[in-house]
C-alpha cells in the first residue's frame, strides 16, 4: 500500500486537503457553539462530500457538492423523527438502502447523493440524535459542506488546470437486466437480514450490521467482487479493533490527542481508498473508536460488538449476491475489459492525430479515463487473483490479463507525453500503426463471428525494428494486445470469467 504508484501525488494531496477541509468544518462547528454531536456529524458530512462527489468535470462537482442537501436533509429529518419508532424507523431505513443503491443508475451524482442520504440515515443512529437537535444538525451539515466547497473549488482545487478522471459509467441494461437494479433489491435484502440480526446482538448499536452491508455494495457488481469485499471489511475491521484496543481505549477521550489521531485516520481513509480497501477500513475502523472515546462510551465490549455486527453484515451480503438476483462474474468481466481496451484505441488514435497536426485532438482525456477503467478491471478480476481462489490456472491468466493491460496503460501514457510535446514530428508509419491497434482491439472486443473475421494482432505486427518514440510505443502496445489473445480467447477462459 505505502509502495502503491501515486502519479503526481494524487492520492497525497487529496489525502492532505481532506484533513483540511474536514478540519476546518470541525472548527466552524465548535467556534458556532454547537454541541459534539453537531460538530462529528459536521465533520462527517465534510468528509463524505470530500470523498465520494467524483463526476467528470469540476462543474458538475459544484453541482453535485450543492445537492447533498437535497438528498440529506429530509433523511436526516426522517431519521430523527422516526428515532424511537423502532418498525417505521426500520422500514424507512430499508426504503433508504433501496433508493440509495438503485439512483447509482444515474452515474457519479446519482453514487454520491445516495451515499450522501444513507449515511445521514446512519450517522443519527451512530449519535442517538433526537428530533430537538435537528436545527443544530442542520447548521454543522451546512457549515461542513460550505467548507468542503470552499477548501476543494477554491483554497486547494487539485483539478485546475486539467479535468479530474471520468468515473466510470455504470454497466448498462434494462428492468432486472441493469446491474444497479439488481443491486438495490440484494442491497435491502441484505440490510434486512443485517438488521433484524443485528438487533438480536444489540438494540443499541444494530447499525453497524446495516452499515457494513452498505459499504460492501460500494463500488462492487458481480458476485465475485463483493464477497471478496466483504473478506477485506471483515479483516479491516479486526485489525482496526485490535489498534482501537491499543491506542483508542487508553487515551479515554481525551480531546487533543483523539483529534490529531482522528486527523490521522482521516488521512488514512483517503490515501488508502484507492489501492486497499482493508486499510481504508482499518483506519475506518480506528476513527470509530476514537469518536466513541470522545462521546464517552469506548470500552473493549463495544469493539467486540462492532466485530460481531460487521460479521453479521458481511453475512447478510454474502448470501444476497449469491441467492438474490446474482449478477454474474463473468459478464461484469468482459464488460469493464472491453471499455478498457476501447478507450486504448480512442487514446493511440487521438495521440496520432494530434502527432499529425491536428489542434483539436486531445488524448489525455482517454489516457484519464483509462486509468480509471483499469482500476475498476483490478476489482472486477480480484476474486480471481485472491490469496484464497484454489483455481491456480484461473489466477494466473486473470493476473497476466492485469499485468498485459497495466502495461498497455504504461505505453498509452508515454505516447500522450510525445504526443504533448510540440517539437514531435509525424511518421507516415504513426497512422498504419494505429490502424493495426484498431484492428488489434476489435478482434478482442469481437464476437465470435468477428473474431474469425479480423486477423489475430500476432499476425498483423511488423517484423521490424521501429524507429521514434511515437512508433516504439505504438509497437510495445501491439505486443500486449497480442500477447492478450491468448488469455482473453483460449477456451478455457470462460469458465475463469464465470467464477
Amino acid at each position: 500500500m505505502f509502495v502503491a504508484p501515486d502519479p503526481g501525488r494524487v492520492r497525497l494531496r487529496n489525502s492532505c486537503r481532506a484533513v483540511v477541509g474536514i478540519g476546518l468544518a470541525v472548527a466552524l462547528a465548535e467556534l458556532a457553539g454547537l454541541s459534539l454531536t453537531a460538530s462529528i456529524t459536521g465533520g462527517l458530512a465534510a468528509l463524505l462530500a470530500l470523498f465520494t462527489v467524483a463526476d467528470g468535470t469540476v462543474r458538475a462537482q459544484r453541482a453535485t457538492t450543492a445537492l447533498l442537501p437535497v438528498a440529506g436533509f429530509p433523511v436526516l429529518a426522517l431519521a430523527t423523527l422516526l428515532h424511537g419508532v423502532a418498525p417505521a424507523r426500520d422500514a424507512a431505513f430499508l426504503l433508504v438502502v433501496f433508493g440509495g443503491v438503485y439512483a447509482r443508475r444515474w452515474g457519479p451524482r446519482g453514487h454520491a447523493l445516495g451515499i450522501f442520504a444513507f449515511m445521514n440515515f446512519f450517522i443519527t443512529q451512530f449519535l442517538h440524535a433526537v428530533p430537538k437537535q435537528l436545527p443544530e444538525l442542520y447548521a454543522a451539515v451546512g457549515l461542513a459542506l460550505g467548507a468542503a466547497a470552499l477548501v476543494r473549488f477554491v483554497l486547494w482545487p487539485l483539478e485546475r488546470g486539467a479535468a479530474p478522471p471520468v468515473a466510470p459509467r455504470p454497466l448498462p441494461g434494462t428492468g432486472l437486466a441493469r446491474p444497479t437494479t439488481r443491486q438495490a433489491f440484494q442491497a435491502t435484502v441484505a440490510c434486512a437480514f443485517a438488521l433484524v440480526l443485528g438487533q438480536a446482538l444489540s438494540e443499541d448499536r444494530w447499525y453497524w450490521a446495516v452499515g457494513t452491508v452498505w459499504w460492501i455494495f460500494v463500488n462492487t457488481v458481480s458476485r465475485g467482487e463483493t464477497l471478496v469485499r466483504g473478506f477485506r471489511r471483515v479483516l479491516g475491521t479486526v485489525v482496526g479493533i485490535a489498534v482501537g484496543v491499543l491506542i483508542a481505549i487508553p487515551l479515554h477521550g481525551a480531546p487533543v490527542p483523539t483529534a490529531v489521531l482522528v486527523a490521522v485516520c482521516v488521512f488514512g481513509i483517503f490515501y488508502t481508498a484507492a489501492v486497499s480497501y482493508s486499510w481504508m477500513v482499518l483506519s475506518v475502523t480506528v476513527m470509530a473508536g476514537l469518536l466513541y472515546g470522545l462521546l464517552g462510551v469506548l470500552d473493549l465490549g463495544l469493539l467486540v460488538l462492532r466485530l460481531q455486527e460487521t460479521a453479521v453484515g458481511a453475512v447478510g451480503a454474502a448470501l444476497a449476491v449469491v441467492l438474490v438476483l446474482p449478477v454474474t462474474t463473468h459478464a461484469t468481466n468482459e464488460a469493464w475489459i472491453q471499455r478498457a481496451l476501447r478507450c486504448v484505441h480512442a487514446a493511440t488514435a487521438e495521440a496520432a492525430a494530434r502527432l499529425a497536426g491536428s489542434p483539436t485532438a486531445d488524448p489525455a482525456p482517454h489516457a484519464a479515463e483509462l486509468e480509471v477503467l483499469l482500476a475498476r478491471v483490478r476489482t472486477a478480476l480480484a476474486p480471481l487473483v485472491h490469496p484464497l481462489n484454489p483455481f491456480l490456472a484461473r489466477k494466473a491468466r486473470a493476473a497476466q490479463v492485469i499485468t498485459l493491460l497495466d502495461g498497455c496503460a504504461r505505453e498509452v501514457r508515454g505516447l500522450v507525453a510525445v504526443a504533448a510535446d510540440p517539437d514531435a514530428g509525424h511518421d507516415a508509419r504513426l497512422a498504419a500503426a494505429c490502424g493495426r491497434v484498431r484492428t488489434a482491439v476489435e478482434a478482442l472486443t469481437a464476437g465470435e463471428r468477428g473474431r474469425h473475421e479480423h486477423a489475430r494482432a500476432a499476425d498483423i505486427l511488423p517484423h521490424h525494428a521501429v524507429a521514434g518514440p511515437a512508433l516504439a510505443h505504438l509497437h510495445s502496445l501491439e505486443r500486449a494486445l497480442a500477447e492478450l489473445e491468448a488469455p482473453l480467447r483460449t477456451s478455457r477462459y470462460a469458465p475463469l470469467l464465470g467464477a
